[in-house]
């Protein structure tokens, strides 16, 4: 079976990561979970936390609807800087420079991808952010076969509090034999 094709704004932002020397960026796998994400709210505002140097972006970009909006927010300036050039000729792409508390001011969110700032330092924020039915992804775990989940020999108190959350439906797909991410919705207000 062949491969399928990758978005253009993809490879441009893969380019732009390897001239960078950038290796945190997101692998297929995942990012063809972001695409999906980002397609199933296409009116939706879509929020990433980590840009990097616009890999995950141009993915969620890749299935933003015509209705929606994407914002994603880098501490480094000079990564932020090449990143929005990747996006420069689409309006509804904003790419903000700084803490990943920038977003607050553009939720909630329908699909947040948390793969920077917040994700470990304040997770009840994280949660917080999403509109009722918004999906929460967070990749960069290894697979456990235990319950609860360990990581090193301990338990995985990170991933165990996103997996658990009483606000969250949510589960763990492996995107690689050796890697994993957690995919939540949030569950609706009670009434």
């Amino acid at each position: 079976m062949a491969e399928r094709a990758v978005p253009s704004r993809v490879e441009a932002a893969e380019r732009l990561a390897a001239e960078a020397g950038f290796a945190k960026s997101c692998i297929r796998a995942v990012g063809r979970l972001l695409a999906t994400a980002a397609a199933s709210k296409p009116g939706g505002v879509v929020a990433e936390s980590g840009t990097g140097a616009g890999v995950g972006t141009a993915w969620l970009h890749s299935g933003l609807g015509a209705g929606a909006r994407l914002v994603t927010v880098e501490r480094d300036e000079g990564l932020a800087r090449r990143a929005a050039g990747v996006f420069a000729d689409d309006s509804r792409v904003g790419v903000l420079t700084g803490d990943w508390r920038l977003l607050e001011r553009h939720a909630p969110f329908d699909v947040f991808f948390c793969d920077g700032g917040g994700k470990r330092d304040d997770p009840e924020r994280v949660v917080d952010l999403l509109t009722p039915g918004g999906i929460l992804l967070l990749d960069d775990f290894t697979p456990s076969p235990e319950w609860p989940p360990r990581f090193e020999g301990e338990v995985d108190e990170l991933r165990l509090f996103y997996l658990t959350h009483p606000d969250l439906d949510a589960t763990e797909v492996l995107t690689t034999p050796t890697s994993s991410a957690v995919v939540a919705a949030r569950r609706p207000s009670p009434r």
